[in-house]
């Protein structure tokens, strides 16, 4: 914010100024001419020589405050200051409108001398006035930049947590990958070697996308099945997988890498013990203006023991509260041997 004038540096702003003060001057103008009777041009040039003088001294003013602000000195020494910046103030501007008014209307001159107690208390009220105004300006400026800083703080707490989340998320499915990986080279060298290719794919996505909060339904969905096919040569006929999405989310956007720690919780607790087939099944549907997508799968209950959400999905609560504001985005539900969990996401 600095010294940056108000006024001064909005072009808008200095006509409107200007503007206002011609009013206040042709007011006084008509006022002293008939009211009471006064010369038009010497009622012309008092307004100008004192009125015109004091707007564009006035201006000064916001300099004067910015350079003798209240969280820099004690009550005391700001009236002080201030004291000492209006008589220097009123000094030059009662030195110049003696100058103008004697150019404009020389029978004047008199006048202001006359008259020079009223206008000395004049131009501190004006000062007064003028210093309030400024003071009221500068504490808005100020408010308004520290609500600016808040956002900007807000934003880097956000992000820093988002970062903070999908950094537990990668190295969970790379060790789970590389365990994978790892037990085949012996058994299976040609699986593992598809792996790796997949590991590599879905390790250039997450890096690809780890600066993105939203990314399409469709790129997210490609990836998810990058993942789910790593595990399919891990359990072959075991694991199952069924997709179906609606045209209508073609333009879907979600947070990234959110899909992954569901269909890893799948796994983990629906086919990992399991000994009949488990099917994860993926259904996108988009109504207004929310997408819903729900992953779904079976699971042997005499194997299982489901002790609340795991970090996976804990995760996925959490991103959702700093992405969208609402951690019940994410519902998750156990039923008939299915376990299922329905991800909502607000769109534009």
């Amino acid at each position: 914010m600095g010294f940056k004038h108000p006024f001064i540096s909005n072009p808008r702003l200095v006509i409107y100024y200007f503007s206002i003060w011609a009013a206040i001057i042709t007011a006084e103008v008509l006022v002293n001419w008939f009211a009471y009777n006064n010369d038009p041009v010497k009622a012309l040039a008092e307004a100008i020589s004192l009125l015109l003088t004091f707007s564009i001294l006035g201006l000064s003013i916001w300099y004067v405050i910015k350079s003798g602000s209240v969280e820099r000195f004690n009550f005391i020494r700001i009236l002080i200051y201030h004291f000492i910046a209006a008589t220097i103030l009123i000094f030059i501007w009662l030195y110049f409108a003696t100058i103008i008014i004697k150019i404009i209307h020389p029978d004047a001159g008199k006048w202001l001398k006359d008259n020079l107690a009223a206008n000395i208390f004049a131009g501190y009220i004006l000062y007064l006035i003028y210093v309030l105004f400024f003071y009221a300006i500068n504490y808005y400026q100020g408010f308004k930049e520290k609500l600016r800083n808040e956002g900007r703080l807000k934003a880097l707490v956000k992000e820093a947590e988002l970062h903070a989340l999908k950094s537990q998320i990668n190295p969970h499915f790379l060790f789970n990958s590389l365990n994978s990986i790892s037990s085949l080279t012996m058994t299976d060298p040609a699986k593992a070697q598809e792996m790796v290719i997949n590991l590599s794919d879905l390790m250039r996505y997450s890096l690809k996308h780890h600066q993105v909060d939203m990314v399409p339904l469709c790129e997210e969905l490609q990836n998810s099945q990058l993942y789910l096919n790593i595990e399919k040569v891990r359990f072959g006929s075991k694991l199952k997988t069924h997709f179906k999405i609606e045209e209508s989310c073609s333009d879907a956007v979600i947070p990234n890498m959110i899909l992954q720690p569901i269909y890893e919780n799948a796994i983990k607790h629906g086919v990992y013990e399991a000994i009949e087939p488990v099917t994860i099944s993926t259904c996108c549907t988009r109504q207004n203006g929310m997408l819903k997508i729900t992953i779904s799968n079976n699971y042997d209950p005499s194997t299982i023991t489901r002790k609340g959400e795991g970090i996976g999905l804990s995760n996925i609560r959490d991103r959702l509260q700093i992405i969208f504001g609402n951690p019940l985005l994410l519902n998750v539900e156990t039923k008939n041997n299915q376990f299922k969990v329905t991800i909502t996401i607000p769109q534009k």
